[in-house]
């Protein structure tokens, strides 16, 4: 609910309130609202209370950079250590999917969901295949902020603006996999933080 935007940044949360909303009892949202507040998607508010954080547009950018470092850092150590053929198979799924979306002489919305979920697989891909518990630990706390999980490609709504980024970010998939492909680290790695520059850039006109 926070994510979708169904609670206001602000907004004080009530257990007896927040149950009647959900259509359940007080107790799994006191569990709940702990968890929340430790993920920093809540803050405190008095006496075992609880407000909805706001994220202020460098936040937004921040999280964006520091998830570009963090997957950065992934691409590096899959390409030292050698992909698996296995990544390498469905990382270039992704891009056949990518292809096959953006290939569309008509982009609608449904296309832009659709674009979205493979980016977060492609990305989820190679954040796996590190295998580093503290980055993928670490990015999912990260993700919390607005636009910065992989899933978030909708920073603008106007479909004729979308394309043409995300034609250039899926241009970039396919080079970071090459980089993968051939062990290349430190071009995997520079390839990958430079691949949330086109975000950040699109933020700073948006927000």
């Amino acid at each position: 609910m926070i994510l979708r935007g169904e609670l206001a940044p602000g907004e004080r949360l009530a257990e007896v309130a927040l149950a009647e909303r959900l259509g359940v009892s007080r107790t799994p949202i006191r569990q709940a609202l702990p968890a929340l507040a430790r993920e920093g998607l809540l803050g405190a508010a008095g006496r075992r209370g609880y407000v909805v954080r706001s994220f202020s547009p460098q936040d937004v950018l921040d999280a964006i950079e520091t998830r570009g470092l963090l997957e950065g850092l992934a691409a590096r150590r899959i390409a030292e250590r050698g992909a698996t053929p296995e990544l390498i198979r469905s990382l270039k799924e992704c891009l056949s999917e990518g292809d096959a979306i953006l290939g569309k002489r008509r982009f609608e919305s449904a296309d832009e969901q659709r674009y979205g979920e493979m980016n977060g697989r492609f990305h989820a891909l190679i954040v796996d295949g590190a295998a580093s518990r503290i980055v993928a630990d670490t990015l999912a706390r990260n993700d919390h902020v607005p636009f910065a999980s992989a899933r978030a490609v909708a920073f603008s709504r106007d479909l004729s603006e979308l394309v043409p980024i995300l034609n250039y970010a899926h241009r970039q998939h396919h080079v970071i996999v090459q980089a993968l492909e051939n062990r290349e680290a430190a071009r995997a790695e520079a390839l990958m933080r430079e691949h949330a520059s086109p975000v950040k850039e699109v933020l700073n006109l948006k927000l």
